[in-house]
């Protein structure tokens, strides 16, 4: 058998006692039962051509030259862009093992016994496009009340909202005050729930709320502040960034209140809706004040960085010296204190890197700081994919990409019927499991085999101890 390959006696079925999904026929139809091995780069991986086994052997025996690979003590459920659907996270939870559904409702969930041992790393972006962003939240926080081990991650639609209200609750600047209309049309589904549930059986629900022009004052960017804004980020973007940001916001600013009217919202109405929000999320008694406070920007669990995105040097280079904490203690107090200084530095680039030009770099050097810390593979989503999960080399690093396109709106686009389902895990005998309703099989990687024969220095890369986070 090459290298790399998955070994079992008894190809094409599920490792015995491996998974077991418990959910109502309805919800988990057309989820694998079928096993077969996991190729980076290869047909299974939805890219063109394959990683050659030499190559992935060379690539995991140069991270492993630094510090042995080291799994998760326990099971690793990552599931990553719900975007508000309540009913493919739910089935993802399901898909996993780790949860069963008791009832008819989304939040008629308790954890199995594999659910008790595990952690679940939701892997950001579980707002946006809809079309349940409040119930997609109610079925987070009973998981979280069941006693299940939750990290919960920052995404780039998360953190879009998040400074659409703190641009609401800083002083007027040309650092913030474009910043709620930069959430864009996605954002939009999630006002629309506010105010239905919230505001529209009321006797007033517009008290209080300014008239069109008042509303669209206190909403939208000045006129000055496309003249505003180069001045007082000249020096900390880049030419090309600030000209790139400008293009964007004029498109945003010119159809999002045309796009609020086409989904049944007038301004005032959104106005309203944001007021409520700013309630529900940034005041201590607010429904889902718990969403911000529990999130953070990176997880470490064994040899395994999780992130919404990807990582860069300047990112690696802070792991390295002052570890996963002090990364999230940044990104808490980043947030709060200076918005502008956190969405377009280094931070956010973890949340919206799809390794391009215009993102900060991921260069040999980060790449070599990562594995000198022991860390060998980026658990990430972000770029979505219509055939269940990927493992891409990217920058010389392992990328196992887990956005699987579950959310009913973006899967209408990509040509997918219904709701997406599926999770990767991440299992302490080795394994990476990428399981999906949207491919036949569930794919198993299992990097032994690509070093089988190499010996790490330290401690055996076959214990599987989790690192430090």
């Amino acid at each position: 058998m090459a290298s790399g390959q998955a070994r079992y006696e008894n190809p094409g079925e599920f490792p015995r006692g491996l998974l077991r999904y418990r959910g109502a026929p309805s919800l988990i139809q057309g989820l694998p039962t079928t096993v077969e091995p996991w190729v980076p780069g290869g047909r299974n991986a939805q890219a063109r051509g394959g990683s050659s086994p030499a190559v992935v052997s060379r690539l995991l025996r140069r991270a492993v030259s630094h510090r042995p690979w080291r799994w998760p003590e326990r099971p690793v459920y990552f599931i990553s862009d719900p975007h508000a659907d309540a009913e493919a996270f739910v089935g993802s939870l399901v898909a996993s093992g780790g949860v069963k559904q008791t009832g008819a409702g989304l939040d008629e969930i308790t954890l199995t016994k594999r659910g008790r041992k595990g952690t679940f790393v939701i892997g950001g972006d579980c707002l946006d496009k809809g079309p349940s962003n409040l119930t997609l939240l109610r079925s987070l926080r009973r998981l979280m009340d069941s006693g299940a081990r939750v990290t919960l991650l920052a995404g780039n639609h998360d953190m879009r909202l998040l400074m659409g209200l703190m641009a609401l609750e800083h002083a007027r600047s040309p650092r913030t005050e474009h910043l709620f209309v930069r959430m864009g049309n996605k954002a939009i589904s999630l006002f629309k729930e506010v105010y239905a549930e919230y505001l529209e059986g009321q006797a007033a629900p517009l008290a209080g709320v300014p008239g069109r022009k008042g509303c669209r004052r206190r909403l939208f960017p000045g006129d000055d502040w496309f003249e505003a804004f180069p001045e007082m980020a000249r020096g900390r973007l880049s030419d090309r960034a600030i000209d790139k940001e400008l293009t964007r916001l004029r498109k945003k600013v010119a159809s999002f209140e045309s796009s609020c009217e086409k989904a049944g919202l007038t301004l005032r109405q959104v106005y309203a809706a944001a007021m409520r929000l700013r309630e529900l999320f940034l005041r201590p008694e607010g429904e889902f004040a718990w969403f911000f406070e529990a999130m953070q920007l990176a997880h470490r669990d064994g040899s395994f960085l999780f992130v919404h995105a990807g990582l860069d040097d300047s990112i690696a280079a802070l792991i390295e010296s002052e570890g996963i904490e002090a990364l999230n203690q940044r990104f808490a107090e980043l947030v709060v204190e200076d918005p502008f200084a956190f969405y377009y530095g280094p931070l956010a680039n973890t949340l919206r890197t799809k390794y391009r030009k215009v993102d900060f770099p991921l260069t040999e050097r980060g790449v070599d700081g990562a594995y000198r810390e022991g860390i060998h593979a980026v658990v990430h989503g972000h770029i979505n994919l219509t055939a269940g999960q990927r493992l891409m080399i990217r920058r010389g690093m392992l990328h196992i990409e887990g956005d699987i396109t579950l959310d009913r709106n973006s899967r209408r686009k990509e040509g997918l019927a219904g709701h997406g389902m599926g999770v990767t895990i991440i299992h302490p005998t080795g394994r990476v499991i990428g399981i999906s309703n949207d491919y036949p099989h569930a794919k198993v990687f299992e990097p032994a085999g690509y070093l089988a024969g190499h010996r790490a220095p330290g401690r055996s890369a076959s214990k599987h101890k989790a690192g430090r986070s």
